[in-house]
């Protein structure tokens, strides 16, 4: 199995004030068991947003869509865990 190509440095960073999140469609993980402990992630035009779902009036952290496809491949597929398992 290939291992996803890893986002560079720069494709991650706080939501700029001049984005629209009004209408973002957030979305938390079935995992969550409901608690308000987990994080929501949106996705816009050319990003996905991800925020923090205790503190929602903190700005989130913008992934580009490559970088959140490298995040969630890394995730399911070992890389990521295991470099720190």
């Amino acid at each position: 199995m290939s291992t996803p190509r890893m986002a560079a440095p720069h494709d991650v960073t706080t939501a700029p004030y001049d984005v629209d999140l009004a209408h973002a469609r957030w979305r938390k993980s079935s995992y969550s068991g409901g608690a308000n402990d987990c994080v929501e992630v949106a996705e816009l035009s050319e990003h996905a947003a991800v925020r923090d779902s205790k503190d929602i009036g903190r700005r989130p952290l913008l992934f580009s869509k490559a970088a959140m496809h490298a995040l969630v491949s890394g995730i399911a597929h070992g890389p990521i865990g295991e470099r720190w398992g």
